[in-house]
C-alpha cells in the first residue's frame, strides 16, 4: 500500500543521537517491517530482520499493540520446524482517515483504517454544478460528521481529513473548478470553521494515489486520467506523484486538442474538455435533472444509440490524441480510466489506443496499456482517505504521542 519509510537519524548539535529519537527509529524500524510484511510477523522475525534485540522488539510491539497500531493475528511458522509463533499485524481498529470528494454530480465520503480497507463509503447523487459553494460545502460536512460517527462505533478514531476538488489548489483555496462554477473558494477554511480540520487537493492527484496505494506494487508509473463532467490526470513516475512547481499539474482537459476547436469555459478553445467531458458526450440531448448523466451515456451506448456511440468515438479520438503528447514527452507505458471514464472504458479504450498507437513514437516497439482504473469513479475519494492516514503510516509516533 505505501512504500517503506526509511527515515534518518535526528542528531544533536554535539553528533549524538537522542535517546528519545533512536526510540523513535527503532520503532519506525519495526512498524514499517510490519507493515510491509504481507502477513503476520513474528517477534523473533523482526528481530533478525531488523538487528534489533529480543526484550526492545517486544517492548515497542507492546507500546504498537497498546496504541492499537497493530494486533496479535494468527501464527507464523516461518518455513521452520517448533512451535509456532504469534504473528503480528496491522490493526483494524484504532486510526482511521476520512476522504471527502466534491463531484459535479454528487458528494462521497470514505474512511479507511490502518490496513487501507474501506470501513465507510458513501455517495449523494445531485447536480452541484453552479450551487453555492458554502452550501455545498456545509452538505459535504453534515456528510463527514455521520461518517465520523459510523466508523467511531467501530473503535476507529478519524485523525485526518483530505478533501479532493477537480481543479487547481492552493493551500486550501480552490483556485478554479469550472465543472462546480467556483473560483478562488476557501474550502479548507469554511471547513476547518466547521470543527473539520481539513486539507485540499486535486482530485485526479488523490485518484492517483489511491490507485498507486491500492495496487499490487508492480505498478508505479502510470497516467490515471479521470473523466467526468471535468477532466484531469495524475501523473505517478518511480511511485512518486507529480504535482508540479505549484502543485497545480493535471489540468488535463485544458490540453489543446484542435486549436480552432469550440470554446471552454476556461476562455480558451478546443480543449479536450470540450470533447470528451459527460456533457460534451451527451451533447443536445442532457441527462435529466433526476438522473447520473454518466448513467445516461452508458445506457444509451448500450441500447445502440448512434449520436451516443458517436460521440463516445469522438471522445475517444481526442482522448488518445491528448494522452500521445503526454506519453511521448514522459515515457509512460500504462493509462488507467478513472472516474465517468472507467464507466465508459468498453466504448473509449479501442479507439484512445488507436490513437496513442499512431501518435507515440516508441508504441511500435513498447505497446501502451490502456485499462480501467482499479478503484473505477471512487478512486479520488478512496484516494483522500487513504492519503489521510499516511501520514500515520509513514510516522506512528504521531498517533502514539496523541494517545499519551
Amino acid at each position: 500500500m505505501t512504500a517503506a519509510f526509511r527515515p534518518s537519524a535526528p542528531r544533536s548539535p554535539e553528533g549524538a543521537v537522542r535517546q528519545e529519537n533512536l526510540r523513535d527509529l527503532n520503532l519506525g524500524l519495526v512498524f514499517q517491517r510490519i507493515l510491509t510484511a504481507g502477513g503476520p510477523i513474528s517477534r523473533t522475525e523482526l528481530a533478525a530482520a531488523t538487528g534489533l534485540t529480543r526484550p526492545t522488539i517486544t517492548r515497542i510491539a507492546e507500546e504498537l499493540l497498546a496504541g492499537q497500531l497493530i494486533t496479535e493475528k494468527g501464527v507464523t511458522h516461518n518455513g521452520r520446524a517448533g512451535r509456532p509463533r504469534v504473528g503480528l499485524t496491522l490493526s483494524d481498529r484504532g486510526p482511521a482517515g476520512l476522504g471527502l470528494d466534491i463531484r459535479a454530480d454528487g458528494l462521497a465520503a470514505c474512511v479507511v483504517d490502518l490496513t487501507g480497507t474501506v470501513r465507510h463509503l458513501t455517495f449523494a447523487p445531485a447536480r452541484y454544478a453552479g450551487r453555492d459553494a458554502a452550501a455545498v460545502l456545509t452538505e459535504l460536512a453534515r456528510m463527514a460528521r455521520e461518517a465520523v460517527d459510523a466508523v467511531t462505533a467501530k473503535d476507529l478514531t478519524v485523525v485526518t481529513t483530505t478533501l479532493a476538488v477537480p481543479g487547481p489548489v492552493d493551500g486550501g483555496i480552490v483556485r478554479s473548478a469550472p465543472a462546480l462554477g467556483w473560483r478562488d473558494v476557501p474550502a479548507g477554511t469554511f471547513l476547518g470553521d466547521m470543527g473539520l480540520t481539513t486539507a485540499v487537493e486535486n482530485e485526479a492527484n488523490l485518484a492517483a494515489l489511491g490507485e498507486l496505494y491500492a495496487g499490487d506494487n508492480t505498478l508505479d508509473s502510470f497516467v490515471y486520467v479521470s473523466g467526468g463532467l471535468g477532466i484531469g490526470a495524475g501523473i505517478v513516475l518511480g511511485g512518486h506523484l507529480m504535482r508540479g512547481a505549484r502543485g497545480w499539474s493535471g489540468e488535463f482537459g485544458h490540453v489543446t486538442v484542435h486549436p480552432d476547436g469550440a470554446a471552454c469555459p476556461c476562455g480558451s478553445r478546443g480543449c479536450l474538455q470540450t470533447y470528451a467531458s459527460t456533457a460534451a458526450i451527451l451533447g443536445d440531448d442532457p441527462a435529466p435533472e433526476s438522473a447520473n448523466p454518466d448513467n445516461v451515456v452508458t445506457e444509451r451506448a448500450e441500447a445502440g444509440s448512434p449520436p451516443t456511440l458517436a460521440a463516445l468515438e469522438r471522445a475517444g479520438t481526442a482522448l488518445g490524441i491528448a494522452l500521445s503528447s503526454v506519453l511521448n514527452i514522459l515515457d509512460i507505458d500504462t493509462v488507467l480510466l478513472g472516474g465517468s471514464f472507467a464507466l465508459m472504458s468498453s466504448w473509449l479504450t479501442a479507439t484512445a489506443k488507436a490513437e496513442i498507437d499512431r501518435r507515440v513514437l516508441t508504441a511500435a516497439w513498447a505497446p501502451v496499456t490502456v485499462r480501467p482504473a482499479l478503484l473505477g469513479p471512487d478512486a479520488a475519494v478512496i484516494g483522500a482517505a487513504l492519503t489521510s492516514i499516511d501520514q500515520i503510516r509513514r510516522q506512528p509516533t504521531v498517533w502514539l504521542a496523541r494517545q499519551a
